[in-house]
């Protein structure tokens, strides 16, 4: 308990009565890509009984797509919405909550967020008798945001569990490793996402924050939404229950050698519509708004003392952000004291985004100028991003030092630190192997490099395995090609490449430096600029032309 002590002092926040921390009593397990979330949820969903509650929220939720992947038409294909009518209709509680906004969720052909096509799904749930009442609109928040918390909470069996991650309930949601299943056009796209399942009274955090949310919900002015071809209906017709009970007594879930938060992003008010003529503050939360991500992420980049390392959509600012809620200077404090910086980002973009799908193989600009560019020269070498090549990387995952994990709805822009965009983000610190375990599954997973027992010593080693992000951070005995030639190390045999590193890249030496080391100066800077792609040959070989 003393180590789990100095962690939870070092990694977190200090807890409150708002913001608990949840030591040794609650499991935090991830879940990586929607293929194994999907059946996780499923297999909560169809066991769900008399007396049991199934509480669901996303920025968006396909009402028609189904848990197992199945398309309609195929035999067993089965909506979620009849899903969730069966359960219902079988005396289980459902309540389900869409994120909306009043002007863009009534226009047609406004491709702002996915509010239009919620309203449509809101109308597909209440078709089913059995949801009528258990479907709200909530429309709430910041005037350009939006309702970002994703959540699946389930009380089945008298058993409690809940889900915090990144993924909506949508059908292109579904997908797994080699992301190879989906596609844009006649081009491959893949979908890499993941959650954080938790059991325990880190559970019953999550079901309060939901209930919060119905509440609040609920008790909105009466609004209408534009149908075509001429209909004006209520976006959350009554009757439908306002409240909703507290989470049910929740029994420690034992997990030695661990601490866990659930953490929110809220702005302060609850209806902030233009110039301030309607503004209400929040019922159930305090006026100033809640920044707990923020603080938390925060704390544990100041605390890193080997590597950083995050998953993001969004590694530059948005509209709606605030300059005091940015991160950027923290990374870049942490890059000079010798931290290892690695970031992992899109290769395409979210098609919801629109605009051009493919991301320019180059340092974002707001890392460029807030961590990059105020390095000395000498530590830019401590920064290293990748893309990841027909993939929208849609994780907000962050790993420190194999001790702390923070995986959530939370983008690391200040946008959802400053709850423009509403978050629900958990974090873990363990004395144990959790965070290292899920360290070596996504660096595998992106390496694209079967997870062998041969291998995986060598992804645990830290001190080998993080020279696969850049071949300056080998160790000065790693045989030459290490992570970039198929067996070296043992095991490791990448079936494609789609990492691409995108910089920072060193400053070119001085003229006549170049010139008495020109042969020195050629294979570091190759080395440095082409990452992984250098001493490749061998993968591109060994690599099938579809795989490439």
């Amino acid at each position: 308990m003393d180590e789990l002590d100095e962690l939870t002092r070092r990694y977190l926040v200090p807890g409150t009565p708002r913001s608990p921390t949840f030591a040794e009593n609650s499991e935090w397990v991830p879940v990586i890509d929607g293929e194994e979330y999907f059946a996780q949820v499923l297999r909560l969903v169809e066991r769900a009984g008399p007396g049991d509650h199934l509480l669901l929220t996303g920025l968006q939720m396909d009402a028609e797509m189904d848990l197992a992947g199945r398309s309609p038409g195929e035999p067993g294909y089965r909506p979620l919405a009849d899903l969730l009518a069966e359960r219902a209709a079988a005396g289980v509680t459902v309540r389900v909550l869409l994120s909306a906004a009043v002007f863009s969720g009534s226009v047609p052909g406004v491709k702002i967020g996915p509010f239009r096509a919620n309203a449509f799904a809101a109308r597909d749930f209440r078709t089913r008798p059995a949801l009528r009442g258990c479907v709200l609109l909530d429309w709430s928040g910041a005037g350009i945001g939006c309702h970002h918390q994703k959540m699946v909470v389930a009380h089945v069996g008298g058993e409690l569990t809940a889900f915090v991650g990144g993924l909506d309930l949508a059908s292109n949601r579904f997908d797994a490793e080699p992301h190879d299943r989906l596609s844009l056009g006649d081009e491959r796209w893949g979908w890499h996402d993941g959650a954080a399942r938790l059991r325990g009274p880190a559970a019953a955090r999550v079901w309060e924050t939901f209930r919060g949310r119905w509440i609040e919900a609920a008790s909105l002015p009466r609004r209408h939404i534009w149908f075509p071809p001429a209909t004006w209906e209520v976006m959350n017709p009554e009757p439908f229950d306002r409240d909703l009970a507290p989470a049910p007594p929740t029994p420690p879930y034992p997990a030695p050698g661990t601490a866990v938060q659930v953490l929110r992003s809220f702005r302060p008010w609850k209806i902030d519509q233009i110039l301030g003529l309607y503004r209400r503050h929040w019922t159930t939360l305090p006026r100033h708004g809640v920044h707990e991500v923020f603080h938390a992420l925060g704390t544990a980049i100041r605390s890193a003392e080997r590597y950083i390392y995050l998953e993001d959509q969004y590694f530059y600012e948005t509209p709606g952000g605030r300059r005091r809620f940015q991160l950027y200077g923290l990374l870049r404090d942490a890059a000079a004291r010798g931290v290892k910086v690695i970031l992992v980002c899109s290769g395409r973009k979210d098609p919801a985004d629109g605009g051009v799908n493919k991301f320019r193989r180059r340092v974002t600009g707001n890392i460029q100028r807030g961590v990059i560019d105020l390095l000395d020269p000498a530590d830019r070498g401590n920064v290293m991003m990748h893309r990841i090549e027909g993939l929208t990387v849609h994780t907000k995952l962050m790993l420190v030092d194999d001790r702390f994990a923070a995986m959530g709805s939370a983008n690391f822009y200040s946008r959802s630190m400053v709850g423009t965009d509403t978050e629900l983000t958990s974090v873990l610190v363990t004395t144990g192997d959790q965070v290292r375990d899920l360290r070596v599954q996504l660096w595998a997973e992106h390496l694209r490099t079967p997870l062998t027992d041969v291998l995986r010593p060598s992804l645990e080693d830290l001190d080998l395995a993080i020279g696969a992000w850049h071949p300056f951070w080998l160790p000065p005995d790693a045989p030459a090609g290490t992570w970039r030639t198929p067996g070296y190390p043992a095991g490791f045999a990448p079936e494609e490449r789609v990492l691409v590193p995108v910089g920072p890249w060193p400053e070119p030496a001085p003229r006549p430096l170049r010139k008495a080391a020109a042969g020195v100066r050629r294979g570091a800077e190759a080395g440095a600029r082409r990452g992984v792609e250098l001493a490749q040959s061998g993968i591109r070989a060994a690599t099938p032309d579809s795989l490439r």
